[in-house]
């Protein structure tokens, strides 16, 4: 049995929400940003399992260091 990705907007969208609540003091665009490099970066991973949770926690990491 096989997964399919659910399609990049869907999950970039995702994330974006998420992180726009965690970081409130960036606007939604830079967090929008922030999250598609991030998600263009593994884009080309072998395995997909793990994407969305690397992209969320190489994109939190980011805005982490812009809110310091």
């Amino acid at each position: 049995m096989t997964h399919e990705p659910p399609p990049a907007e869907k999950t970039i969208s995702e994330i974006v929400e998420r992180l726009s609540a965690r970081f409130p003091d960036q606007p939604e665009s830079t967090v929008r940003e922030i999250v598609t490099q991030s998600y263009d970066e593994l884009a080309d991973a072998k395995v997909k399992d793990f994407v969305e949770v690397l992209v969320e926690k190489q994109a939190k990491k980011r805005l982490k260091a812009l809110s310091n």
